[in-house]
């Protein structure tokens, strides 16, 4: 018998890497994946002409755009109809939008490569390989999803070239009909025109486009732009005004049966027993799915009862016995995940996201230093959509159709595909308007449950429909938090060393395992963005994470890690300021002293606010998060202990403002998002349960008691970056600063609650 030879794991690692770098290396020279041309090509009607994979033009003139991003609110469809309008050529007025079918060319490269853990101001050979090799992937994945503020970034250069080819197809196709050369043509609304006083418009020409060779595409020098950098109303106010816009939660298809939910009340709680015959009997009622069964972890557990309306259902899910298993976690509570997130700060090192020179030796105290050390902490906090969850499926003859509110269109079709044991062919997602996401919709359970369910209603298309209170306890929650500083400052401002170390779950872990059955591990970026970022220049410093797994479901939220980092470094810089016995937004005018987009924002922000009236106080934060930079100052009072925000003065920097009427709007509803957490927003678990239900014990900020809100959007030729989540990082802090001018106290915990 031949001895099979053990070979050393570090000669098996480093051959098995000699094989597969070969191909990695060989694979990365290679050029990346167009997004010109889809697989399978635009899908027309009537008279439409495809020009390519994100560009349709109809005898009228009407251009269809493929629109791949989910509209949740964030006003995203205006801003890439402006994309492709301004390099065709075309009034806005003139485009119009289409679902964009699945397909690689519209998955979101710039989110992936975001996502990687490097200081946005490092340079160099290491960060430019990994963002390539990034993106290679992500535009071999082409997974369509809408989030991480990523939309405009990522289709900024794919829609423009989608713009700019068809209009040089146009111009070649007249040229050739005017047989003229293309250089002596030029475009206008719509029209191509030859210096003749030839003119022929787009519906037009269509058709003989197709064929035409467009020669060199040149994307348009923003000196040029006509449209973009403009003040655009939003294409889709009208049908949200007048009622016509339709949501997930609309879907009305033939023969709709409706389907609530009972679900587990206790969190990893399982289902013992269920009486089906204790509903079966009530009028209206179809059936009982136990759909827990199907799904395991990748739902929580519970019931949906189906019947011919959804009052119906809802009672009689009500009404439904079951017998749950409260399951392993039935004494987890709140108190307890803070304790251990406390414990594992002490314990543990945490993985280092940025170091910089010695920042251990640089808290040692030295004559004339303030050691200032803190803890913060956050709590979890609900999506609270205003459209709770919902899906409508229908699975009729192998066909799987979906109704469903979605950030993730590629991965819902690919999960029901999977559920169903058909072919992603097989499922047709009916795309619509999304009532809020912030996250939320990122997740596919309420895609699943529906398709066990429609896979028992004998062909009927069901909606199922999640209550408030469902909704509410059952959310994926943003992590709860803790963070610990330390640093040495002295009377001049400057800062000797600065340590932060911080604890949370990791969503990322939980959503490879929830969604694609991949276990996390290793960092998670998310975690500890908003801390190992930071633009603050520091000689010594050391910025590291320690995740704490939980089996509280957890999900990405509103500017994810930011939401809560932001707080917990932004009220620590104050602290650093008045050790320093400095104001705060002159201490932070000198650790920016070198960098001068974020010293252009602060002092935008600044010049807005003015001097706060007697009785009021200035707080101020400056953070950035997915590439853009934003400073807020709140004017607060307090009134019997009750806090108010009567005003906020925003300044952002999010490179080139496509529309700045959006920009100022997204600030606007990310102020007001941020403003209702920095004040209200907190998740409590109590033996296992999750305590609050709906907005009478998790509220929001309501009209009376919004603040007026300034935003000015500041003009730059970089490239653009995300708008939807920036804005609202920097609210809890800045009342938070605001509150300690006013009363001397420190609020180091979210929500702010004055003792």
């Amino acid at each position: 018998m031949t001895e099979v030879k053990k070979t050393g794991r570090r000669r098996f690692i480093l051959g098995g890497l000699g094989a597969a770098g070969a191909l990695i290396v060989g694979w990365g020279f290679l050029p990346p994946r167009q997004r010109l041309q889809g697989a399978h090509g635009l899908p027309v009607d009537g008279d439409e002409v495809a020009l390519n994979g994100w560009v349709k033009i109809a005898k009228d003139g009407t251009v269809i755009v493929a629109m791949h991003k989910s509209e949740m609110g964030q006003g995203i469809h205006t801003a890439l109809q402006m994309l492709v309008a301004e390099e065709l050529d075309v009034p806005l007025s003139q485009v119009k939008t289409m679902p964009a079918p699945i397909d690689k060319i519209y998955g979101n490269v710039a989110m992936l490569a975001d996502g990687l853990p490097f200081h946005p101001d490092e340079q160099g050979a290491v960060k430019r390989v990994a963002q390539w090799l990034t993106s290679k992937t992500a535009r071999e994945l082409g997974v369509q999803v809408t989030g991480g503020s990523s939309s405009v970034k990522d289709a900024w250069m794919p829609m423009r070239e989608a713009g700019a080819t068809a209009r040089a197809m146009l111009v070649a196709a007249a040229a050739k009909e005017w047989s003229v050369s293309a250089a002596d043509c030029k475009t206008e609304n719509g029209f191509v025109l030859h210096s003749s006083g030839k003119k022929l418009s787009y519906g037009d020409l269509a058709v003989k486009a197709v064929d035409s060779q467009p020669g060199n595409i040149v994307l348009k020098d923003p000196k040029d732009f006509r449209l973009i950098g403009t003040y655009q109303p939003r294409t889709d106010a009208l049908s949200k005004v007048d009622g016509s816009a339709q949501f997930g939660i609309d879907a009305r298809p033939e023969g709709l049966v409706y389907a609530a939910l009972k679900l587990s009340p206790t969190i990893g709680g399982k289902i013992r027993h269920v009486d089906s015959q204790s509903v079966m009997a009530m009028a209206g009622v179809l059936n009982v799915v136990d759909f827990s069964k199907s799904l395991d972890e990748r739902s929580v557990a519970g019931v949906a009862v189906v019947a011919t309306s959804f009052w119906t259902a809802k009672k009689a899910a009500d009404a439904l016995k079951i017998d749950w298993d409260a399951g392993p976690h039935a004494q987890l509570s709140t108190d307890a995940v803070l304790k251990e997130l406390s414990q594992q700060l002490d314990a543990e090192e945490g993985f280092v996201y940025y170091k910089r020179g010695d920042a251990v030796a640089g808290l040692a105290k030295a004559p004339g230093v303030s050691v200032v050390s803190a803890q913060y902490q956050a709590p979890f906090l609900a999506h609270a959509t205003m459209e709770p969850m919902n899906c409508t499926a229908q699975w009729k003859n192998g066909r799987l159709d979906l109704w469903v509110s979605t950030q993730v269109p590629s991965i819902a079709v690919d999960v029901a595909a999977k559920q169903a044991g058909i072919s992603s062919d097989n499922v047709h997602l009916h795309m619509s308007f999304l009532g809020g996401g912030f996250g939320r919709r990122l997740e596919v359970d309420m895609v699943l449950q529906a398709v066990v369910i429609a896979m028992q209603t004998n062909g009927a298309p069901v909606k199922l429909v999640w209550t408030r209170e469902e909704d509410m306890s059952h959310d994926m929650y943003r992590p709860a938090a803790m963070a610990r500083f330390q640093a040495t400052v002295d009377e001049k401002g400057h800062v000797f060393g600065y340590v932060n170390k911080s604890a949370s779950g990791s969503v990322t872990h939980q959503v490879l395992k929830r969604t694609f059955g991949v276990p996390g591990a290793g960092p998670d970026k998310t975690t500890a963005e908003g801390e190992f970022d930071t633009s603050y220049d520091f000689e010594h410093q050391k910025i590291s994470h320690v995740i704490v797994p939980t089996p509280v479901p957890l999900g990405y939220w509103r500017s994810v890690g930011h939401s809560h980092n932001a707080f917990f470094k932004e009220s620590f810089i104050d602290e650093l300021a008045h050790a320093a016995h400095k104001s705060p937004v002159d201490f932070r005018r000198q650790l920016l002293s070198n960098n001068r987009r974020h010293l252009t924002v602060l002092d935008a922000a600044m010049n807005m606010a003015g001097s706060a009236p007697s009785g009021r106080a200035h707080g101020i934060a400056l953070h950035r998060s997915f590439g853009t930079i934003v400073a807020q100052v709140a004017e607060v009072s307090v009134d019997q202990g009750r806090i108010q925000v009567h005003k906020v003065f925003c300044a952002v920097d999010c490179g080139i403002a496509v529309n700045p009427n959006i920009i100022r709007q997204q600030m606007e509803s990310a102020i007001i998002f941020g403003l209702s957490a920095a004040l209200y927003g907190e998740i409590v678990i109590k033996d296992g349960r999750v305590l609050q239900s709906n907005f009478h014990d998790y509220a929001v900020v309501r009209m009376n008691e919004a603040p007026q809100i300034m935003v000015d959007v500041i003009k730059s030729a970089e490239p653009p970056e995300g708008v939807g989540e920036p804005g609202v990082p920097p609210i809890a802090p800045a009342v938070a600063n605001a509150l300690f001018i006013l009363t001397g106290q420190r609020l180091r915990s979210l929500p702010l609650r004055l003792t």
